[in-house]
């Protein structure tokens, strides 16, 4: 192990406790710092307080299953390095875990050398990224750049709005679906500006807490609140003379939307607890998967703070837009995790190659690169043709007008099926229920078919799925545990 790992905490999630001190004991040897939740539950809330570096995680798990488990650390911090351990050595749940991000799985049982091999590989993936930007954005501009921007004539022109406003210090709004490559754009900004020698910091504002996310942009003074025993410094501050992103920036609560634009506007913020302005020279580089000016009409957006970040606008068009690219897009992949996973698939038959030209691809570049990954990794051509057979082409929420929601939300067929099931207790002479009571169990029941066919049709993606019925995470996960619970009713109803 290199020395580089002392620093990285390492968290095991296995319900056998004999295997977590196996794990446990090894890794102490090899100066990690270590924690171990014997639980789904348990490891969500160490998780959360430790934030570790590293997961190794068993899928046989007491009570929440290892898959929700690594579903639920992937929606709190979704750049985590997993490790998936199980004694389960078959192609579909292999398939399962690539699909939900995990970075390696290693079958039990299982040599100990494999086992650090895997680590290793990890660990200087995730330093690749954090301590060599300079060297990543090279790599990236002779490959990924060059091939994300030269072989199609929408992305020609992506090209030449980047090449005019890179080596400057203009803000700059990146604009497009999920999955289109706006980071991409964001560091090639970054790569061609006078900064490139300086740092970039990137800030997921959907992956942080609102109310953590004050603290992560802009640190705080110690003392500032109950457990700050040290001062720390910010995003902002760690960006200095260099650029920081932000991602998904419609998602910022507005109460810190007024921060950012006294940033913007005068290049000075206050940490957490402090009692002066610092003054910072950042450039910002923002992006949104949402139409702004929608949120600045629903009052969730500032309006100055829009006019601020919309100085230069960058839009990408999504992959269906440029079908020209994805053949390269598939070599591309192919080649990069067929080195990195040391694994020789052969190339996509012309019947696949077929349908994923047919394929309206919602997810855009991402969904394609991971279904590359998982072809790299389990091999099963016919598995990915089926996935695309079966997956309905789904309709982003920048896509659809309101009058299609309530259409979509409320389909007639419900309707008549929920007036059918009511038909005999309306028709009794007694507990006739109101046309208001009528109504609210219809739209109930709308409502359901409509959040189940929309989590159908993202795999269960809830965040994807939220944006896609335009309603927040929070209300969704709401919505989902009243489902449960009125279906468990009615189970324990069954069984009296």
């Amino acid at each position: 192990m290199a020395t580089a790992n002392q620093r990285v905490r390492v968290m095991i999630v296995d319900g056998d406790s004999a295997m977590s001190r196996y794990l446990s004991s090894h890794l102490a040897k090899r100066n990690f710092d270590l924690s171990i939740a014997a639980s789904g539950e348990e490891a969500l809330r160490i998780f959360r307080s430790l934030d570790p570096g590293l997961v190794l995680m068993d899928v046989s798990l007491p009570g929440m299953t290892g898959m929700e488990t690594l579903s639920r650390l992937r929606h709190i911090k979704p750049d985590v390095s997993v490790i998936v351990i199980s004694a389960q050595n078959n192609p579909e749940l292999i398939f399962k875990a690539s699909k939900l991000g995990a970075d390696e799985y290693i079958a039990k049982p299982f040599d100990l050398k494999d086992l650090d091999l895997r680590i290793t590989r990890v660990i200087e993936k995730q330093h690749a990224a954090v301590d060599a930007p300079q060297l990543r954005d090279q790599v990236r501009g002779d490959t990924e750049f060059s091939m994300l921007f030269g072989t199609s004539p929408k992305m020609e022109d992506v090209k030449m709005t980047i090449e005019k406003v890179a080596d400057t210090n203009a803000t700059v709004l990146i604009r497009g679906e999920s999955g289109t490559g706006k980071e991409m754009v964001a560091r090639m900004v970054y790569a061609q500006s006078g900064r490139r020698d300086k740092a970039f910091v990137k800030v997921n504002c959907a992956a942080i807490p609102h109310e953590l996310l004050e603290s992560e942009l802009f640190g705080y003074e110690q003392g500032a609140f109950t457990g700050a025993n040290r001062q720390k410094l910010g995003k902002f501050d760690q960006a200095n003379n260099g650029s920081i992103f932000l991602d998904e920036i419609s998602e910022m609560h507005p109460a810190l939307q007024a921060k950012l634009l006294h940033v913007l506007q005068d290049g000075e913020f206050a940490r957490l607890g402090g009692k002066r302005d610092i003054a910072v020279d950042v450039r910002v580089l923002a992006a949104t998967n949402k139409p702004l000016e929608r949120a600045v009409a629903q009052g969730s957006f500032r309006e100055d703070l829009f006019y601020r970040l919309n100085v230069v606008t960058i839009h990408i068009p999504p992959l269906r837009e440029r079908r020209e690219e994805i053949s390269v897009f598939l070599d591309f992949f192919l080649n990069k995790y067929s080195h990195y996973y040391g694994k020789n698939p052969p190339p996509f038959s012309e019947n696949a190659i077929g349908r994923m030209m047919d394929y309206t691809w919602p997810g855009n570049i991402r969904e394609l690169e991971n279904l590359v990954k998982r072809y790299t990794i389990v091999g099963n051509e016919p598995q990915i043709i089926r996935e695309l057979s079966t997956h309905k082409p789904i309709v982003t929420s920048t896509d659809i007008t309101e009058e299609e929601i309530e259409i979509a939300d409320f389909p007639a067929t419900a309707g008549r099926a929920q007036t059918k099931s009511l038909g005999a207790s309306v028709d009794g002479l007694s507990g006739t229920p109101s046309l208001l009571e009528i109504g609210k169990k219809a739209a109930m029941k709308a409502e359901r078919e409509a959040i189940e066919r929309v989590l159908s049709q993202t795999k269960w993606n809830r965040r994807q799925a939220a944006k896609i019925l335009r309603i927040s995470y929070k209300a969704l996960l709401n919505k989902l545990k009243l489902i449960e619970e009125q279906d468990q009713a009615k189970a324990e109803q069954k069984t009296a």
